[in-house]
């Protein structure tokens, strides 16, 4: 299983994602994320291109938000790519943020992790078992796929009480701009003592982890600073913050210190020194995003092949 994988920075365009699969994998890079935005090209669709016309590059969805999609139209499309192309899919769900599902959608959000248990819960019941029978609060379901799918099922993680639910019951945790330090000491406790509580092998831990190929500091922070602000004035990730010791100030304004923490920068060597060490202390995994500075098509191709260099099967 892949131990390192790359955001799909640019997700705008089907045929620029198209574009940046290809070039990830041709330069050996083992694993390849991609969001499901609001107004993005659904990455699902263009995967199934991607899972064609490449030879064994793994493809995940970091993630598909849980309201818009119903449970079971998302397991017939994960079993539609996985007969395609068998053991190259992987999925992670998460309920996405008020902005976008109330604000944008209008769709009311009632209690997040409550709905993200029952959807998970759904989801793997048709993959693993291919039929499920569930009443809950927010589903009641009881279809018959008749063709089931072992398909590895993650799902975004921010806090703990959501790391416990990874632990309960999915395969595996995907943060987003947690800080190192907050998934080994905070996070990763939570979560596998859930696992041991429910009596399950430990999930996967992914680390996210946002890269600039630059050698100065200032100009990590000058590239770094606006993206993790956006963050920053999210609720769910300005508590986050706050639980991990980086409180977020007015309209989320980030600290140098937290920058310094959660983005890796530097030379190549350095970069990839850096991406080696971080897997320790219970991370399993690295999801890597550009911050691209100068010259992106350079720093894209220069962090793949580290990329390259670091992936292949891990613990």
């Amino acid at each position: 299983m892949p131990r390192i994988g790359l955001d799909l920075v640019d997700k705008s365009n089907s045929s620029g994602a198209l574009d940046a699969i290809k070039r990830a994998a041709a330069l050996g890079v083992p694993m390849l994320w991609a969001t499901t935005g609001r107004t993005a090209p659904d990455p699902l669709t263009y995967f199934a291109a991607g899972l064609a016309t490449t030879d064994d590059v793994v493809l995940g969805t970091a993630i598909v938000p849980t309201y818009p999609r119903h449970p079971v139209m998302l397991a017939s499309q994960a079993l539609a790519l996985d007969q395609i192309t068998p053991g190259r899919l992987r999925f992670g769900i998460g309920p996405s943020h008020r902005p976008t599902i109330e604000g944008s959608f209008g769709i009311p959000m009632g209690k997040p992790l409550d709905h993200l248990r029952e959807y998970l819960t759904v989801l793997r019941g048709l993959l693993r078992d291919g039929h499920v029978d569930f009443e809950g609060r927010y589903y009641n379901v009881h279809p018959d796929l008749n063709a089931p799918a072992d398909l590895p099922l993650y799902i975004s993680a921010l806090r703990q009480n959501a790391f416990r639910l990874a632990g309960e019951l999915a395969d595996g945790a995907i943060s987003w701009v947690c800080p190192l330090d907050y998934l080994r000491q905070t996070a990763g406790p939570a979560m596998r003592e859930a696992a041991i509580e429910a009596g399950r092998p430990a999930p996967r831990m992914i680390a996210h982890i946002p890269v600039a190929m630059v050698a100065e500091r200032d100009v990590m922070r000058r590239v770094s600073r606006p993206r993790l602000e956006n963050y920053g004035r999210l609720t769910f990730y300005a508590r986050m913050f706050a639980d991990a010791g980086y409180p977020v100030g007015a309209s989320g304004a980030v600290s140098d210190e937290l920058l310094d923490h959660l983005v890796v920068w530097g030379d190549d060597a350095e970069v990839r020194s850096r991406l080696n060490a971080a897997f320790s202390g219970g991370i399993d995994e690295l999801l890597i995003t550009l911050y691209p500075a100068d010259d992106p098509a350079d720093e894209e191709a220069r962090l793949c092949r580290i990329l390259a260099a670091l992936g292949g099967a891990g613990a």
